[in-house]
């Protein structure tokens, strides 16, 4: 296989936000090993079927990891199943494509990597949003009730506190 041009800055950048990278292949162990070292990846597993594939995704998941498998060809599409998300790449054939819970447009890894990025800032966020109005409103529960405060106070701060944590 061809390695695509921003495969392995995609790859180190997936990478630094410190998610595992495996490539599972039915290529040979030499020709896998060899797109491994040019993409930066360390663990390879090579001469598997497509239900191999999905062994692989679903031992990871057994280990309780969260897995997304990357994919194109028709003998990804069982691991694309398995995994919690299946990612397909745009060009990728029909059978990839309706497996997969994402279908990147064009075929760009790039993007695969700013996604990823932009689902943990989200999820940072909705923590965030989440502990801070749960704080505001215990804070409010908690002087309404000893008389320190208003309970028609508490509640404008309880809505006021859904509207102001929102960071960055």
């Amino acid at each position: 296989d061809r390695v695509r041009p921003e495969a392995r800055s995609a790859i180190a950048a997936i990478q630094a936000m410190g998610v595992r990278t495996v490539l599972l292949t039915g290529d040979t162990r030499e020709a896998a090993e060899s797109v491994a070292a040019q993409l930066g990846i360390a663990e390879v597993v090579a001469d598997l079927l497509p239900q191999e594939k999905r062994t692989c995704v679903r031992r990871l998941r057994d280990a309780h990891r969260i897995v997304a498998m990357v994919g194109d060809g028709i003998n990804d599409a069982p691991a694309l199943i398995e995994a919690q998300v299946g990612v397909a790449m745009g060009s990728g054939t029909d059978v990839a494509r309706e497996s997969a819970d994402v279908v990147l447009l064009g075929n760009d890894l790039a993007k695969f990597a700013e996604t990823l990025a932009i689902a943990r800032r989200t999820r940072r966020i909705i923590w965030v949003n989440f502990a801070g109005t749960i704080g505001v409103d215990t804070l409010g529960i908690a002087l309404a009730a000893s008389g320190l405060l208003n309970p028609l106070l508490a509640a404008f701060i309880h809505v006021a506190s859904e509207l102001t944590f929102i960071p960055e």
